[in-house]
């Protein structure tokens, strides 16, 4: 007896596909899938997702989640790295929900560099964790239709992502995610509900999009002088900045120019600050 709700997948169904497709979970792909009913229903819930809307869904593997914002009512552009999973993903779909597999588009490649169609207002993701930052950034950089979104993250890089100037989980992923909007933990997903469990801890991330900063040469501005900032944390930004602006005089120069004090450190600054800085 199929032991999930009628349309999505269960541990069961989950396995059964894998073996149908001869599919081995990888480390290399970060792929662990989901295979709870109740936590797929809870993420669609927890992203807000709406009937009709189109949902932007990355490494949607044998399609727990994809099933779930189907069901929802919302559309979906999935984009998957595993030729095999794309290939079987809309099947899948046309079998557990025959009245919502045709507004699902799946697009075969790598999320970092994909071309993505149309314009999905929402992003909801179990993404990859070994490469879930570069995935997110590039998406919020070249996808502006979108709006908001949760995504599933290993912890340790949720908590970066969400983290507030000063504190000891701040750093890049942290000032360049606030570039495009605010980020917040919402939940922690168990590893029970994975196959195979992974061995680290995930939570839910949800963001909303912000008014732009500024346009794209801005942008490139901030995250350069981002990356300088925490590229030796230890160092005073005086002292760290120096060599992205062409020494520790004008680094001092700059930053007093912009009202800040040279003798901080990257981590006691805010994204306004770095583009102040940059401005």
């Amino acid at each position: 007896m199929d032991d999930a709700a009628p349309g999505l997948l269960g541990a069961a169904d989950v396995r059964r596909l894998a073996e149908a497709l001869g599919v081995q979970p990888t480390k290399t792909l970060g792929q662990n899938f989901v295979h709870d009913a109740n936590t797929v229903r809870r993420i669609v819930r927890i992203a807000r997702v709406a009937e009709g809307e189109t949902v932007l869904e990355v490494g949607p593997g044998l399609g727990s989640l994809t099933l779930g914002l189907l069901e929802a009512g919302a559309a979906v552009t999935a984009v998957e790295i595993d030729p095999r999973l794309a290939a079987a993903l809309a099947e899948t779909a046309a079998e557990r929900l025959p009245e919502r597999a045709a507004v699902l588009q799946v697009v075969t490649g790598d999320a970092i560099r994909v071309a993505v169609p149309g314009e999905p207002t929402r992003l909801v993701a179990n993404l990859p964790y070994n490469v879930a930052v570069p995935i997110l950034l590039r998406l919020l950089a070249d996808v502006p239709s979108l709006r908001a979104g949760v995504v599933m993250v290993q912890a340790e890089v949720g908590e970066r992502l969400a983290a507030p100037s000063g504190s000891r989980t701040y750093g890049v992923p942290s000032v360049k995610a606030a570039w495009y909007g605010r980020f917040e933990l919402a939940g922690t997903v168990p590893r029970g509900v994975f196959w195979p469990v992974p061995n680290v801890d995930s939570v839910l991330v949800r963001f909303e999009r912000q008014a732009p900063r500024g346009d794209e040469d801005l942008r490139l501005r901030v995250f350069r002088l981002i990356d300088a900032a925490f590229a030796q944390r230890r160092k005073t930004l005086r002292q760290a900045l120096a060599p992205a602006v062409g020494g520790p005089q004008q680094a001092e120069a700059l930053l007093t120019g912009a009202g800040l004090d040279p003798s901080k450190r990257g981590e006691q600054l805010d994204v306004a600050d770095f583009v102040a800085l940059a401005g």
